[in-house]
C-alpha cells in the first residue's frame, strides 16, 4: 500500500530540512578565512558570524550576487535579529533584517540599487528591549566585484 504525505507534512519535512542545513553552513565553512565568518564578540557574551550560502563564481569569497547565511550566539534573548547595510562610497545599497526565531537568516548580496561592484557591509546583531534597541554584536565585512 502506498500512503501519500498531506501537503502540511511536505512543507514541514522541508522546513526542518532547510532549518537543519541553515545551522550547517555557518558551521561547516567557520575559519575559511573571508568567506568563513565574520564576527565579534562583545561583551554580552554574543557573536554573529556569516558564511557564504551561495557562491556564484566559487572563490570561497563574498562578491556580488552572492548570498550569506548568519549565525548567531547568545544568551541575552530569546529572539535576536540581524540587520544588514552594505555601503558604497558611504552611500547605503542594500539594507535589510532577520529575525533567528527561525534559525539562520540569509541576504542576497545585490539589491535594485546595488546593481554591481563592491561593497562594505556591516551586521547588526540587536534586539527589543522594551522601546530601546539593544546592539548585542557587530560584523563588518568586504564584498567583491
Amino acid at each position: 500500500m502506498v500512503t501519500r504525505k498531506t501537503p502540511a507534512a511536505r512543507i514541514a519535512v522541508v522546513a526542518v530540512g532547510l532549518v537543519l542545513a541553515f545551522a550547517l553552513v555557518p558551521a561547516a565553512l567557520a575559519g575559511k578565512g573571508h568567506g568563513g565568518g565574520g564576527g565579534n564578540a562583545t561583551s554580552t557574551g554574543s557573536s554573529i558570524s556569516f558564511a557564504l550560502y551561495a557562491d556564484q563564481n566559487a572563490n570561497g569569497l563574498p562578491n556580488w550576487g552572492d548570498a550569506v547565511a548568519f549565525g548567531a550566539t547568545t544568551s541575552a534573548t530569546g529572539s535576536p535579529s540581524v540587520k544588514l547595510t552594505c555601503s558604497q562610497g558611504g552611500v547605503a545599497v542594500l539594507w535589510g533584517q532577520g529575525s533567528f526565531y527561525l534559525g539562520n537568516v540569509v541576504f542576497p548580496l545585490q539589491s535594485g540599487m546595488w546593481t554591481g561592484g563592491a561593497a562594505d557591509c556591516t551586521a547588526v546583531l540587536y534586539y527589543l528591549n522594551g522601546d530601546k534597541t539593544e546592539t548585542l554584536a557587530t560584523s563588518n565585512f568586504h564584498v567583491d566585484a
